[in-house]
């Protein structure tokens, strides 16, 4: 088994806050013109990301892609994070803002997205501790069972494999630039979402048939979709905390994560690490 890394040291953070073409439901009904600025346990979801971020020693500089960088002047949690946050405008969606942020700020580059509330720097710290030095990127998953013991009340997409059923995390280390390979392919597989055959030709009809049968491991499928992505090394980081895997996309998560983090202030849990007392 290979160690751990150490952290890299002098990250970008990537963080995507860009809204959807013809805006957001779930900005439309709290009022706001973008998702990130929904207020949870009094601050916006995008000061909480930047919180979190900034409170991670590895993390130099936050880089957030809005298409209207104003919205986030006046923001606390954003201007008085303690590193520098800067913005770029978004491309034709997520995987080409990350392709093209990452041709622009280079590796190492940590990504998550600004509906990612209840983000924590200790979870950050643990998913960067875990990756493998080897791998070109990395990405964060939780198990089911931790995600259904931190919030039963969730109803989450499931990665169904043979190992264990697993949620994403939408957090992502991209360590080497051969990251871009698979960022390329998460762009062809984007573009092919409304085609599914296209998809699952694209994907591999056994690849496609062993994980309907329930017999392709997590490793497998990173191993496959390494392939796929020019030859990319990926791996997938299992992180404890069940709320790691909870985002807000419709109105029940924002419900959930508003319940949770009510919870932790009346635990007395600080919000920026969400760790007590740390």
């Amino acid at each position: 088994m290979t160690a751990p890394q150490q952290a890299p040291r002098g990250l970008t953070a990537l963080v995507l806050a860009a809204t959807r073409p013809g805006g957001d439901p779930l900005a439309a009904a709290a009022g706001v013109s973008h998702k990130a600025l929904i207020e949870v346990g009094g601050r916006t979801m995008i000061e909480r990301v930047v919180g979190a971020l900034a409170a991670v020693a590895a993390v130099a500089r936050i880089v957030v892609v809005i298409e209207r960088p104003e919205l986030l002047r006046g923001l606390a949690g954003v201007e008085g994070c303690g590193k520098p946050v800067t913005t770029r405008a978004p491309e034709a969606g997520p995987s080409a803002s990350v392709a093209a942020a990452l041709a622009a700020e280079g590796v190492p580059l940590l990504v998550t997205t600004a509906d990612h509330a209840l983000l924590q720097s200790r979870w950050i710290d643990e998913f960067l501790a875990a990756c493998p030095p080897e791998a070109d990127l990395a990405a964060a998953l939780a198990r089911r069972d931790a995600v259904e013991a931190a919030a039963p009340a969730t109803r989450r997409t499931w990665l169904r494999m043979a190992d264990g059923d697993f949620s994403g995390c939408n957090l992502f280390l991209l360590a080497r630039p051969a990251a871009a390979g698979a960022i390329a392919f998460w762009g062809e597989l984007e573009r092919e979402r409304k085609r599914p055959l296209r998809m699952v030709r694209r994907l591999g009809w056994t690849f496609a048939l062993r994980y309907l049968l329930g017999r392709l491991s997590l490793p497998a499928a990173a191993a496959r979709l390494g392939q796929l992505g020019g030859g990319a090394r990926l791996a997938v980081v299992s992180l404890a905390d069940g709320r790691a895997a909870i985002d807000v996309d419709k109105m029940d998560d924002l419900d959930l994560v508003r319940r949770l983090v009510a919870a932790d202030a009346a635990r007395g849990v600080p919000a920026a690490t969400g760790v007590d007392g740390n």
